[in-house]
């Protein structure tokens, strides 16, 4: 009798993980940064970021978390409370505001007055926070591409 309410039990328990099914990972790539208003020992931006849905089910999130690496050190981190849905096969855009503190700034801002890069790498990490177990995790990385003249004004 006991083998066979743990039977029961397991296969209730496998049945409704597999009803969770595989979820499809978002993708997620920086889109824009904007200045916003900080204080004396920080710089904070705008970071806008496009979230593709690749699943047949619509994501719904409520908060967001990002941190950022910019050629392989940590620049900022942000949080949003915002709230949404990513639709199945959509995508969406969404702001989270960011804070990277002055000494994060100041070495970015060494190398890139002592390199030749016009084009940066970064690296980015965070979590779309679901209702109860629904959170989505996300990595990516790719290039931010410097304006022209940018690296003009140091010569």
């Amino acid at each position: 009798m006991t083998a066979r309410l743990a039977a029961l039990a397991l296969s209730l328990a496998l049945a409704g993980c597999a009803g969770w099914g595989v979820r499809d990972p978002v993708s997620v790539n920086v889109v824009g940064i904007e200045p916003i208003q900080g204080e004396s020992m920080e710089t904070r931006f705008d970071l806008k970021l496009r979230v593709q849905n690749p699943g047949e089910t619509p994501i719904e999130y409520d908060g967001v978390y990002v941190e950022l690496e910019v050629r392989g050190d940590r620049l900022a981190s942000g949080v949003s409370d915002r709230k949404g849905v990513v639709p199945r096969f959509g995508e969406t855009v969404i702001v989270v505001p960011m804070s990277a503190p002055v000494g994060a700034m100041i070495r970015q801002v060494i190398g890139l007055v002592t390199g030749d890069n016009v084009r940066i790498d970064y690296r980015l990490r965070g979590r779309l926070a679901g209702p109860g177990l629904a959170d989505h995790r996300f990595h990516s990385k790719g290039e931010l591409q410097l304006p022209v003249g940018f690296l003009d004004a140091r010569k």
